[in-house]
Order: structure tokens, then sequence, then C-alpha cells
């Protein structure tokens, strides 16, 4: 599991086209629009359980639309933890910084 260097490092793509790498995505369909609600959260919950390496986050994920699209993403829940400890703004509103 990886964990972006700071959300403003977040400065990839938040409209189009785009297609992952294989390293990210070698299902057959790594094509993503991303103008398509459904599509768009499958792009976020791709890269951010199979990113290697921060790089792939900081190229690929928008700061702006995953502090938007948080709350709706399945994610591992060790995944998902990592990240909010890592930066609480991303913590359901109401949640104690105390919680694990």
């Amino acid at each position: 599991m990886v964990i972006a260097a700071s959300l403003p490092a977040l400065r990839g793509p938040f409209g189009g086209i785009v297609v992952l790498p294989a390293h990210l995505d070698w299902s057959g369909s790594a094509s993503y629009d991303l103008d398509d609600d459904a599509r768009l959260i499958d792009y976020y919950r791709t890269v951010l359980i199979e990113a290697t390496k921060p790089d792939d986050l900081h190229e690929y994920l928008d700061r702006g639309t995953l502090v938007r699209l948080w709350p709706m993403l399945w994610l591992p829940a060790d995944l998902r933890g990592t990240w909010e400890r890592r930066f609480p703004e991303l913590r359901p509103t109401g949640t104690s910084s105390a919680a694990a």
C-alpha cells in the first residue's frame, strides 16, 4: 500500500479519457472516461488500490476530485484508515481524531 506525499501533490487529470498503464489496470478495460461518474469512481478505486509508488498517485489522481469522491469510494479498511490518519480532512464529519 502506498500513500501520497501530500494531497496538493495529487495533480492528475479530472476529466476526459485516461488509459491507465498495465501495472495499475491489467483488466483489459484500462480506458476510463472521467466525465462518467461510475467510471470515475472505478478509476479512483483502481488507482488507490493498485498504485505501486507515490508517483502513481500524484500522476493519476486529482486532489479536489479525491476529496469529493472519498465518501463514495469502497476501499479496503486498512487503505482507507491509513489515508484518513495521514489526511484528516478525508475523515467523515464527526469522526474523532482518536479513532483508529
